[in-house]
């Protein structure tokens, strides 16, 4: 199973952000234990440095995080077509438009998520952290 975990859902892990941590953090448990291959975009990684340096405040240690981060997660390049697919789409947010042509160009088979509603008019399905356990589970 393949998935493409949202910013949010990353920040979430590495920052503890409560209640939404344990979900978060047992995706990452998941794709280190080959139970899924997890993903995230070349164009969230600048998002997620911006995040976790303002609580870091160090750029090696985030860096380090983010090493950390590239030796769990595949890295899904964003291409320029991706780009301007995404200008034409029905998704409002642009941001979350650029996500959902990613995740249909690389045939993600899910785009995981907490802003389920924003990703409503996407053709790859979406799921919640608590979704993607369950379904992990089963």
């Amino acid at each position: 199973m393949k998935v493409l975990l949202d910013t949010c859902v990353v920040v979430d892990a590495l920052q503890k952000r409560e209640p939404f941590s344990e979900d978060a953090e047992n995706i990452f448990l998941a794709v280190a234990n080959w139970k899924i291959e997890g993903y995230i975009t070349a164009k969230s990684v600048t998002d997620i440095y911006y995040l976790t340096h303002r609580l870091t405040h160090s750029d090696a240690a985030t860096r380090d995080i983010l090493n950390k981060l590239f030796s769990l997660f595949g890295i899904l390049d964003t291409t320029a077509n991706d780009c301007r697919e995404a200008v034409f789409s029905d998704v409002t947010d642009y941001e979350d438009a650029v996500m959902i042509v990613t995740a249909e160009r690389e045939k993600m088979d899910y785009i995981v998520t907490r802003n389920i509603r924003d990703y409503a008019k996407s053709k790859v399905p979406v799921l919640t952290p608590a979704e993607l356990m369950n379904r992990i589970v089963e």
